[in-house]
């Protein structure tokens, strides 16, 4: 999990409490606390620190986003696989007991699963995002858009490291790493049932839209073209139809994001 300057206090508790409190509790919760944060938040952790032994925290001195705050956090953790889980969101009870099961069963080495969408509340719900389930559909969705929900994901941290783990790209750094381990032969599948409350609030669009955006998208296409995931005309495609997205007015990405991604959106 990372956490910075602008994640609200009683959702950092209620994140923390959703995961020591799993059936299947985890080995460790790693805490990359990415640069100085508010007083409240350090207390939270540090109550959890004191309670749970399985809390980890490292205090990195300047915010350096959050996809070199994951790259930290890969680089601390010692398990076999690695969950992510975001600051603001809510996992259910039985989410890494049954993520952990289906990787046994099936031989995975990286799963993920639906994810229900909220803003304010959990109560006030979005819609679900789904995901595609098998390793080819996933596969083929790789080639366009990110197949995992990476709230929702649980992954082979020997082979995540040995393709360089997380890189600098905002936004799309977890896209970047599961596109290199299908590379390199990873098996995947993603669970159908929503084991995730993603908050999805106001700014989750706004981050991702405008100009500022292109150059990472630019440079996603040409990582996953190097990585032997997409061609040259394919990548040229993406950057075009993904660019267009990122410029489109607020309202209007809104309603396209609901109509590709979101199932039950009003």
């Amino acid at each position: 999990m990372t956490v910075y300057h602008g994640t609200a206090v009683a959702e950092l508790e209620r994140s923390v409490d959703c995961i020591v409190g799993q059936t299947r509790p985890p080995e460790e919760l790693l805490v990359v606390v990415d640069g100085p944060v508010d007083p409240g938040l350090d207390a939270v952790l540090d109550r959890a620190a004191a309670a749970y032994p399985c809390v980890r925290v490292e205090r990195l001195p300047h915010n350096v986003g959050s996809g070199l705050a994951s790259a930290r956090g890969l680089a601390l953790a010692t398990g076999d696989f690695v969950a992510r889980h975001d600051a603001d969101d809510i996992s259910v009870p039985e989410r890494l007991e049954r993520e952990l099961a289906a990787i046994k069963e099936q031989g995975l080495d990286i799963v993920g699963s639906a994810m229900t969408e909220f803003t304010g509340s959990p109560d006030h719900v979005l819609g679900t995002r789904s995901a595609p389930l098998t390793h080819g559909e996933i596969v083929a969705r790789a080639r366009i858009n990110n197949p995992i929900n990476n709230p929702t994901s649980v992954f082979r941290r020997e082979l995540a490291v040995s393709v360089g783990g997380y890189a600098d790209l905002r936004y799309m750094q977890d896209y970047d790493l599961f596109a290199r381990m299908l590379v390199a032969g990873a098996r995947a599948a993603n669970l159908p049932e929503s084991l995730v409350q993603f908050n999805a609030g106001e700014g989750m669009l706004g981050r991702r839209a405008g100009r500022h955006m292109l150059h990472w998208e630019w440079v996603l296409q040409r990582r996953l073209r190097d990585a032997g995931l997409v061609s040259t005309p394919v990548m040229v495609r993406n950057l075009a139809l993904r660019s267009a997205f990122r410029l489109m007015p607020r309202r209007l990405m809104a309603t396209v994001y609901d109509r590709l991604f979101r199932e039950g959106a009003r």
